[in-house]
C-alpha cells in the first residue's frame, strides 16, 4: 500500500469522525446528555418563535394611540413595511451573503471552525439568522449546562446551538420573514425595541420611510446601542455612521458624490422617546389593572401579546380637559400660595399649622420604610439620611426644576400643590370621553378619577331630593329656611343641628328646588328628615354610587362615606338618561395581534329611577342656573346660551373639597380639586368653595367643546318624558308670583360672583 492511498485513507477517517462527531454532539446538545448542554428550544417554538410585542391603546377613533403597555416596547411590521435603504444598509453591514446562505455562511463557517479545532474561538461566522437565534432564544444567556462552566466551552456550545436553530428558522420561514423578523426583535436604546419603535424614537418615521442617512444610524446602533446612541455619544455615533455609509460606498449601492455627502451631513434626529406620562397618563395607568384582570382571565399577557385596545376616549376632548386643568390649576396654586402668605397649607379647622403633619405623613412613604427597616426607627441615621440634601428635579408649572432638597423638604414642597380630576362621559352610551386624574402624571401617580375618594359634599344632595320626589314631592314643594335639629343616640352628642354656611338661617320659606340651586343646608336637612337617611342612602345607590355609604343624619350634607368623581359622573349621568343608569366604561372592543376580535364590551344598564323623577332633578339641576343664588349662575353666557344645563358645586368642611357636577343633554362632566391631604386646604372657606376651585375648569373644558366643531358635540335641551309629568314646573306662577325672567327662564338678577356656592 503506497503512501497516497494512505494519506487517502487517513483524510476519510478524519471526515467520517468529524461527521460521526459532529452528529453525535448535535444528538447531545438538543437531547441535552447528563445536563451539559443546556437543551435546545422545542420544535414547536422553533416552528412558532414567540417575540415580546407592545400592547397598543388606541383613542375612540381606532388609529391615534393613548400609550402602550410592555416589557420591552416592541411593534412588530412585516417586511412590506421596510424601505428598501433599511434593508440594503441592513445587509452590507452584517450579512452581505444573507441571501445566498440557509442559516449558516460557509467562510464564517469555516473560520468559527478553525476557532473550534483550536479552542481559540473568537467569534465570527453569525449570519442574520444565527443572530436571530439569539435573539429569540438567549442561546449566550439561557438553558446554559454544567459545561458553561468553561468559558471558552460555552461559547463553541452557543455557536453550535444557533448553527442548530438557524438551519431549522431557514426551513421555516422565507428570506423575507427572518429579515423582518431579526429587525424586530432587535433593541436599539432608549427604550425602543424593534424597528417599528426605533424609527418613531429617533427619527419620528416608519421603517417604511427610512433612508440610508437614517439607516446607518439605526444599523450602527445594532451591536452596541448605548455606545453608538447619536444623542448620548455623538461622536462615537458619527464614527460608526461613516463605517457603515462606507461599507454602501464599497458594495456599490451609493456612489462617491453620495457617500461623501451623507458622511458630513447631520444626524437628521427627531428624537423622542415613549414618554409613558404624556396624553391620558392617570387613564392608562388606572385600566391597566382591569385589563390585566381580563387578561388573566382570557390567557393573554398584556405585556407580550401585542393586544389592540380600543377605548372611548375622544383625544380631542382629552386635550381640552388636560389643557383645562392646567391652565386653571396654575392659576389657583397662584392665588393658594399668596393667600398662605409663607404660612404652611396643612391646617386644622381653626386656621393653625398641624405641627405633626410631616412626621406623619413622611412615616408613610416608601424611602421613610426603606430608610426605617434599614437603620431603625429611631437611629440618627434614619433622621440624619430623611434630612440630607440631594440633587432632584421637581415639579413646576413653569417646567421642570433642577435643584438640592432633602426628603423632608421634598414632601413639604410636594405637598403643597393642590390636586384636580375631571371626567367627561356620554350618559346615554356610558362612554367615557376625558379623563384627567391630577396636574402631571409624572410628579404625582396618585388618580383622582377613579382611585381617590372624598367626601362629596353638596354634591350628595340631588340624591336626597331626588328620593323625595320619588316619594312624591315636587320642585315647587316649600320648606322654611330655620333650624333642624337630630336626637342622636349618643351620649357625649345627643343631638345635630346643621348651619348654613353663611352661620345663619333667613326664615325665608322657599322652594325646594330654591333651596337646592342655593344649595341650603337647612331644607336638604328638613327633606333628609322626611324621608330618612336610608332613602337617601338607597337613591345614591340605584343611580350608580357603588361606595359604601352610611345612612346617618350629616349624608344629607355629603359627610356619610366617600366617593369617587367616577361614581358621581356615572350617577348624575342617570338623571340625563331618562333614569337609567349606565356603567361609564371605556374599553369596546380588545383584539389580538393580528386584529382578530378577542372581544366586544358593552356597558352594564339598570333601570335606576322613573322617566319623571329623572326629569324632574334635571329641572332641579337646571335651577343652579336659573335661580336668583344659584351656585350655577356664574357661568359665562357663552355656555349658557340656547342650551341647558344642569349643575351642582360641593364644598366639604373646612373647604377641603370643592367639587363640580355639570350635565348638559349629551354630556356629563364633573371636576374635584383639593390637597393630596384633606388637611390641604385654603385658610379661607369662601375660596375654596367649588364655585371658585373647580366649576372653572368645567366651564372652560366646554366652551372649547362647543368650540370645535370636529368633536361635534352640540349645545341643546333636556329631552322630556313622553307621558305628560302631572307636575307644576313653574313655581312662581304656582305660588301666585310674577317675576320678570329672560329668554331661558333666567331671573333677571345679578347677584354677583362672591355669593356663588354658599355651602358645605
Amino acid at each position: 500500500m503506497n503512501i497516497y492511498r494512505i494519506l487517502i485513507y487517513v483524510v476519510w477517517a478524519i471526515v467520517l469522525a468529524a461527521f460521526v462527531g459532529g452528529c453525535s454532539t448535535i444528538y447531545a446538545i438538543k437531547n441535552d446528555w447528563n445536563g451539559w448542554f443546556g437543551g435546545l428550544p422545542s420544535l414547536k417554538s422553533l416552528e412558532r418563535p414567540e417575540e415580546d410585542l407592545t400592547s397598543i391603546l388606541y383613542y375612540a377613533d381606532g388609529e391615534e394611540q393613548i400609550g402602550s403597555y410592555f416589557r420591552h416596547n416592541r411593534t412588530a411590521v412585516g417586511y412590506n413595511e421596510l424601505s428598501q435603504e433599511l434593508i440594503t444598509t441592513l445587509l452590507v453591514t452584517e450579512d452581505m451573503r444573507f441571501t445566498k446562505h440557509a442559516g449558516i455562511d460557509l467562510r464564517g463557517l469555516l473560520r468559527a471552525a478553525s476557532g473550534i479545532l483550536t479552542f481559540q474561538f473568537k467569534g465570527g461566522g453569525s449570519t442574520l439568522t444565527m443572530q436571530l437565534a439569539e435573539n429569540l432564544y438567549g442561546t449566550s444567556t439561557d438553558n446554559q449546562g454544567s459545561l458553561y462552566s468553561n468559558r471558552k466551552v460555552g461559547q463553541i456550545i452557543t455557536k453550535l446551538k444557533e448553527w442548530i436553530i438557524a438551519i431549522q428558522l431557514e426551513s421555516s420561514y422565507t428570506k423575507e420573514e427572518i429579515l423582518a423578523m431579526y429587525l424586530n426583535t432587535i433593541e436599539y436604546g432608549d427604550n425602543s425595541f424593534g424597528i417599528k419603535v426605533a424609527s418613531k424614537t429617533f427619527f419620528n418615521k416608519l421603517p417604511s420611510e427610512i433612508t440610508y442617512k437614517e439607516a446607518a444610524i439605526l444599523v450602527s446602533l445594532i451591536n452596541a446601542p448605548t455606545r453608538y446612541n447619536p444623542v448620548r455619544n455623538p461622536e462615537n455615533a458619527l464614527a460608526k455612521r461613516t463605517e457603515v455609509l462606507y461599507n454602501l460606498f464599497k458594495y456599490g449601492k451609493i456612489d462617491r458624490v453620495s457617500y461623501d455627502s451623507l458622511k458630513v451631513s447631520d444626524f437628521g434626529l427627531q428624537y423622542k422617546v415613549s414618554d409613558q406620562d404624556e396624553g391620558p397618563a392617570y387613564f392608562k395607568f388606572v385600566i391597566r389593572q382591569d385589563l390585566m384582570r381580563w387578561c388573566k382571565e382570557n390567557g393573554y399577557d398584556l405585556f407580550a401579546d401585542g393586544l389592540r385596545i380600543y377605548t372611548t376616549i375622544d383625544k380631542r376632548m382629552q386635550e381640552y380637559a388636560q389643557q383645562a386643568v392646567r391652565d386653571h390649576m396654575d392659576t389657583l396654586q397662584y392665588i393658594f400660595n399668596n393667600h398662605l402668605q409663607g404660612d404652611a397649607p396643612w391646617i386644622d379647622k381653626n386656621g393653625k399649622e398641624i405641627l405633626d403633619f410631616v412626621d406623619m405623613t413622611i412615616q408613610r412613604t416608601p424611602n421613610y420604610r426603606r430608610l426605617r427597616d434599614k437603620y431603625g426607627e429611631d437611629s440618627d441615621s434614619l433622621e440624619y439620611y430623611l434630612n440630607e440634601p440631594k440633587k432632584m428635579t421637581v415639579f413646576s408649572y413653569q417646567g421642570e426644576i433642577d435643584t438640592t432638597m432633602s426628603l423632608v423638604d421634598s414632601l413639604k414642597y410636594y405637598n403643597q400643590f393642590l390636586q384636580a380630576g375631571f371626567m367627561a362621559m356620554e350618559p346615554q352610551t356610558g362612554h367615557i370621553k376625558a379623563w384627567v386624574g391630577g396636574i402631571d402624571h409624572k410628579y404625582f401617580k396618585y388618580d383622582h378619577v377613579k382611585q381617590s375618594k372624598r367626601q362629596p359634599g353638596s354634591t350628595f344632595k340631588p340624591f336626597v331630593y331626588a328620593a323625595a320626589i320619588d316619594l312624591g314631592y315636587t320642585p315647587c314643594y316649600p320648606v322654611v329656611d330655620a333650624p333642624v335639629t337630630w336626637v342622636l343616640e349618643d351620649q357625649e352628642n345627643p343631638s345635630w343641628t346643621p348651619q348654613n354656611a353663611e352661620g345663619t338661617y333667613s326664615g325665608e320659606t322657599m322652594t325646594i328646588r330654591q333651596a337646592m340651586a342655593r344649595s341650603v343646608n337647612s331644607i336638604t336637612a328638613n327633606i333628609m328628615q322626611k324621608i330618612s337617611p336610608q332613602a337617601a342612602v338607597d337613591m345614591a345607590h340605584a343611580c350608580g354610587i357603588e361606595s359604601e355609604l352610611a345612612a346617618v343624619p350629616s349624608l344629607c350634607l355629603g359627610a356619610g362615606g366617600d366617593v369617587s368623581l367616577y361614581e358621581l359622573v356615572g350617577a348624575y349621568s342617570t338623571f340625563v338618561n331618562q333614569g337609567t343608569w349606565t356603567e361609564p366604561y371605556y374599553i369596546t372592543r380588545i383584539e389580538d395581534k393580528n386584529g382578530i376580535v378577542l372581544e366586544d364590551f358593552v356597558p352594564k344598564r339598570r333601570e335606576a329611577i322613573s322617566e319623571k323623577t329623572a326629569y324632574l332633578m334635571l329641572h332641579m339641576l337646571k335651577g343652579a342656573v336659573e335661580e336668583t343664588g344659584g351656585t350655577g349662575r356664574g357661568l359665562s353666557w357663552e355656555v349658557k346660551s340656547n342650551n341647558d344645563i344642569g349643575a351642582k358645586t360641593g364644598t366639604t368642611q373646612n373647604a377641603s373639597d370643592g367639587w363640580f357636577m355639570g350635565v348638559t343633554h349629551n354630556l356629563v362632566a364633573g371636576a374635584w380639586v383639593g390637597g393630596e391631604s384633606r388637611y390641604v386646604h385654603f385658610k379661607n372657606w369662601a375660596m375654596g368653595q367649588g364655585a371658585r376651585t373647580a366649576r372653572p375648569i368645567w366651564e372652560k373644558f366646554m366652551l372649547d367643546v362647543y368650540d370645535d366643531p370636529l368633536i361635534g358635540v352640540q349645545k341643546g335641551y333636556f329631552r322630556k318624558p313622553a307621558q305628560p309629568l302631572g307636575v307644576e314646573l313653574d313655581c312662581d306662577r304656582y305660588n301666585g308670583v310674577d317675576t320678570e325672567t329672560d329668554s331661558l327662564g333666567v331671573n333677571n338678577v345679578d347677584i354677583g360672583e362672591e355669593f356663588n356656592n354658599m355651602e358645605f
